[in-house]
Order: structure tokens, then C-alpha cells, then sequence
């Protein structure tokens, strides 16, 4: 009785791991990463973007390159989407001209 009792808890304890595993796997392919070209110029642009953005529900990780005026945001297409990061942005006063989506 005790070895099946046993060999049911490493049963379920395998199948538990490889869940976990399978779900982290999925959960770190659903990320896109999109590009908008902006109006910023000066690094308050960029403060002001970076204690904003990446607050916004789903975002990963959010990048701001002055010089080239872009703004790269990396985040979950489940939980969000370029137009709702295109308001967002408005919503500090940066204007956004484009937005491309890389792979």
C-alpha cells in the first residue's frame, strides 16, 4: 500500500513539473515587440515615458532611444495592443508618427 502511495505522489509530482514547464514555455513565446516613432527630444521625454509605460497591463519591457526618437515596447498581445500603447503614449503628450511590429 505504501509503494503505491508513493508511486502515485511521484506521479503526480512529474506531471505537475512538466505542466509548469510547458506553460512557462508558452507564456514567454506571447511577446511582440513594437516600435513607434515619436516627437520626443530630450531625456524628460524619456523619464516621462519610462514611469509611464511600462505600468501599462501586459508590458514587458519598454526601451527609449532619444536620438532616433522610437520607443520600443515589448509586451503580451493577449493582455494589450499597439493602439492602446499608441493612447497611452498621447496620453503623456507624446505624439506617435508610426508604429512597426518586429519579430
Amino acid at each position: 500500500m505504501k509503494k503505491i502511495a508513493i508511486l502515485l505522489v511521484a506521479a503526480l509530482m512529474t506531471g505537475t513539473g512538466a505542466c509548469l514547464a510547458d506553460n512557462k514555455a508558452k507564456n514567454e513565446k506571447k511577446s511582440v515587440t513594437t516600435v513607434f516613432t515619436t516627437d520626443i527630444d530630450c531625456e524628460h521625454c524619456s523619464k516621462k515615458i519610462l514611469n509611464t509605460i511600462p505600468y501599462e497591463k501586459g508590458v514587458k519591457d519598454v526601451q527609449v532611444d532619444v536620438p532616433t526618437k522610437t520607443v520600443s515596447v515589448t509586451y503580451d498581445p493577449a493582455k494589450n495592443n499597439d493602439e492602446s500603447l499608441k493612447k497611452a503614449l498621447t496620453d503623456i503628450k507624446v505624439q506617435v508618427f508610426d508604429a512597426k511590429e518586429k519579430k
